[in-house]
């Protein structure tokens, strides 16, 4: 049986404790508050596990507008980006409905006062979303001691000193026409800034110097299109080859390797170099989730059209699509853009339109599905052997993480949600369409 230390990679563990090291110069009030903190799409380990995996009374189970609400702010513009965690701030990312400026928001952890709300870029003629599904400023901050860095695709990416939100560097020379917008959030990675650019023109990776913001390399994606005409063009714009995905990076095979979903094919990257390792084509288009992986096994979704969940071995090298497919799981329930989360050999999924199934990873088989209820397009979080789904109508529902199906609370806010939650310590930070809110129980200490 698969533990939850088993499960994670090396590269998270070896994180972890770089962040305890570098944290432990902070001031001690700030290490009350956050050891590690949330500092990327999905915390800590990029798989939604929150930090320490505390016991059940950690993160609060019951809350409303009024109840184990320590502050609610609002925040300006839109924004589906979900908040990052370190010391004191809590980071946020957001944009004029319209797509033509851009900006750097941090809260005050303890107050839930605006700190700093930086403008970082200005886009004269942004090419319209054409839904309401998407917006300008869905990608995810990623922070660390000193810095924080924010990404808006190819309306520009940048590098802001955390003290103060000063520009350190910016970058908005990396071409993609989004179509429905940019949603690939940017992760760190030893010297590196992972940037994804999947788009209707062009679809690539690439790596920043985290330092300088400089070019180290970038690889464009492999894909074998099935939709091309007889020059070689696609035969109709849309979105087919769009895509939405955040890498994510384990230590497997003997490799340091980066999964990153493409629309229509997966891929493992060399993370250091930008060299692809194997791919596997898929079914689908625009996917979102971001793997998870444990024991030599990644979790990928295909996306729209034909909705599939891959188990693909994570061994080989080239074309793996008809070598390393350990499993599928096919149909309605298999999610669009909440990620899975992984814990003691079960996989979790719950499909936008709300029905949660617990898989066994390393079969696939089928242990329990139920609806609970609502619509999701963001990542579930586990803590303390809990899950908690945050819907689009607002409702919060908390289950016991199990082989068995248990409803351990129900929880709403006036408005719902479109960014992923983040927890830190005792505190849960939930960013409805128009507020952050820092959710904890009444008779926990402050910071």
């Amino acid at each position: 049986m698969m533990t939850f230390v088993e499960s994670r990679t090396g590269i998270a563990r070896a994180r972890r404790w770089q962040w305890v090291v570098v944290l432990a110069m902070l001031s001690s009030a700030e290490m009350t508050f956050a050891q590690v903190g949330w500092p990327e799409f999905r915390g800590p380990y990029a798989n939604g596990h929150v930090e320490g995996e505390a016991g059940e009374t950690a993160l609060p189970l019951h809350w409303n507008e009024t109840e184990n609400v320590v502050w609610r702010t609002a925040i300006p513009h839109r924004g589906w980006s979900t908040p990052v965690v370190l010391g004191n701030d809590v980071w946020l990312t957001t944009a004029t409905e319209d797509g033509h400026e851009f900006f750097a928001i941090a809260v005050d952890a303890t107050s839930g006062q605006i700190r700093i709300n930086k403008q970082v870029f200005h886009c004269d003629n942004p090419e319209p979303l054409g839904n309401a599904v998407n917006c300008y400023a869905s990608p995810s901050a990623a922070v660390e001691p000193g810095r924080v860095y924010v990404h808006f695709g190819s309306y520009g990416t940048a590098c802001l000193d955390a003290a103060d939100g000063d520009i350190l560097w910016q970058r908005q020379d990396l071409p993609c026409r989004h179509y429905r917008g940019p949603g690939s959030s940017p992760i760190l990675f030893e010297n590196l800034l992972m940037l994804t650019f999947d788009g209707v023109d062009v679809e690539y990776v690439a790596a920043l110097d985290k330092a300088s913001g400089e070019t180290v390399w970038k690889t464009d994606r492999t894909t074998a299109w099935n939709d091309l005409d007889e020059q070689g063009k696609p035969k109709r714009e849309g979105d087919m080859r769009k895509a939405y995905s955040t890498p994510f990076i384990i230590e497997a095979a003997g490799k340091t390797q980066m999964l990153s979903i493409g629309s229509s094919c997966a891929f493992s990257y060399d993370p250091r170099t930008g060299a692809e390792i194997w791919k596997a084509s898929l079914v689908g288009y625009t996917p979102a989730t971001r793997p998870v992986y444990a024991d030599g096994l990644a979790f990928i979704t295909s996306g729209r059209g034909k909705a599939e969940l891959l188990a693909i071995r994570v061994d080989g090298e080239g074309d793996v699509t008809n070598s390393h497919v350990a499993w599928k799981f096919e149909g309605p329930d298999v999610p669009q853009e909440p990620s899975p989360v992984l814990v003691d050999g079960l996989l979790y999924i719950v499909s936008n339109g709300g029905t949660v199934t617990c898989l066994e990873a390393g079969s696939g088989a089928v242990v329990w599905s139920e609806r609970i209820g609502g619509n999701y397009v963001t990542s579930p979080i586990l803590a303390g052997g809990r899950l908690y789904f945050c819907s689009t109508q607002g409702k919060t529902v908390v289950l016991r993480a199990g082989r068995a199906f248990e409803v351990l609370a129900e929880n709403a806010l006036d408005e719902g949600f479109m960014a992923s939650p983040a927890a830190v310590g005792k505190a849960l930070f939930l960013r409805s369409k128009t507020h952050l809110y820092r959710i904890e129980e009444a008779t926990s200490p402050g910071p």
